[in-house]
């Protein structure tokens, strides 16, 4: 793994789409990558230091959220690039920092946000490197539209949440929201949540001996070990071809998507990709593999522009837009919009 991580743009692997971009393209010089490496980690520094200190993150916390993320980049990068299910450092990072620095719930969000993001956001840069790879697209022009993206869409980003913050009353505050507003903030609120449980609560409370879960530690090295009889099982029946299925890393990471979804959301996306994936995958491969992908991209995109054209065409006129299935206060199906995530009490829907 090592090996092949240091020689990527060497022919000793035989890579076809290698040699073609090396004969057609320049390499992004690596003095574009230090540069912006080391911007952001100028700015991250004044973020953390400045402003009266006031998001509690000494500057050993940043080096310390950046390292992890390092780290782990190439473990989780290879789960990804095998699965397309990479697991994510959300929980690790909160336990590191919580028994480190206690007490400090904004230092834990923060440690969280640069360890989790930092790691995702190369992972999504190293994915959508290898598909500009396939499809022989110049290094430089991806390297450039992945920076404008990042600026534009992190621009964007904040000033729709500051303008959101300061101009919808009451916002997040679902005991002071009327009945059946959308501005309820379940992410958010999970966030919050989490930042009383790990930064002022603390693991020390919670998962050693002053606690009451120290037996929850045992779990990492159930992940840890839980690869390893499968492994072994595949070694020693190399003939029975349902063995390589079984694949921990997915088996475990299947459900982190259900504590901020609704069952509509996570019920409708399993059942689109069990659909696509097993029934049209087996019937119809040759579809699947020339219309799959592309389909993906349009789902996810049309989501995206009827929101948007919803917004400025109807919501922004105070106009009420369509009743989708399974929409909050619909009467297609009352329990399609409670959350899954337990201890959560929504009108008409059973607390878990």
């Amino acid at each position: 793994m090592w090996k092949r991580t240091t020689t990527t743009d060497k022919d000793e692997f035989g890579d076809l789409h290698t040699r073609l971009m090396k004969k057609n393209y320049k390499a992004v010089p690596q003095w574009w990558f230090h540069a912006v490496l080391i911007s952001t980690l100028a700015l991250s520094f004044y973020a953390c230091e400045g402003f009266d200190k006031q998001l509690q993150l000494p500057w050993w916390g940043l080096l310390l959220a950046c390292g992890m993320a390092l780290f782990f980049t190439l473990p989780f990068g290879v789960i990804k690039a095998t699965t397309n299910k990479g697991p994510g450092l959300n929980v690790m990072s909160e336990m590191v920092i919580g028994y480190i620095y206690p007490g400090k719930p904004l230092a834990n969000m923060t440690f969280k946000i640069y360890c989790t993001i930092s790691m995702s956001q190369a992972l999504s840069f190293l994915s959508d490197f290898k598909l500009g790879h396939y499809m022989k697209v110049p290094p430089k022009s991806m390297f450039i539209a992945q920076l404008a993206g990042t600026v534009v869409a992190s621009t964007v980003h904040f000033g729709t949440a500051w303008w959101l913050l300061t101009s919808v009353e009451n916002i997040c505050n679902t005991a002071l929201l009327p009945e059946g507003s959308q501005w309820t903030c379940p992410s958010l609120v999970v966030s919050y949540n989490v930042s009383i449980i790990w930064g002022i609560v603390g693991p020390l409370r919670m998962f050693t001996k002053h606690g009451i879960y120290p037996q929850m530690n045992w779990f990492f090295l159930i992940g840890l070990l839980a690869p390893v009889p499968v492994w072994l099982l595949s070694r020693k029946y190399p003939e029975k071809k349902w063995i390589k299925f079984i694949h921990m890393p997915m088996i475990l990471g299947g459900p982190l998507s259900m504590p901020s979804a609704k069952a509509v959301h996570y019920m409708s996306w399993g059942a689109v990709g069990i659909f696509f994936n097993y029934y049209i995958y087996r019937k119809f491969k040759q579809w699947w593999a020339r219309h799959t992908y592309i389909l993906s991209g349009a789902l996810d995109a049309g989501v995206a522009f009827i929101g948007v054209f919803l917004f400025f065409a109807l919501q922004s006129l105070d106009i009420n837009g369509p009743e989708w299935w399974g929409l909050e206060n619909s009467d297609h199906c009352p329990l399609a919009n409670c959350p899954m995530a337990p201890g959560i009490k929504v009108k008409g829907c059973p607390v878990l």
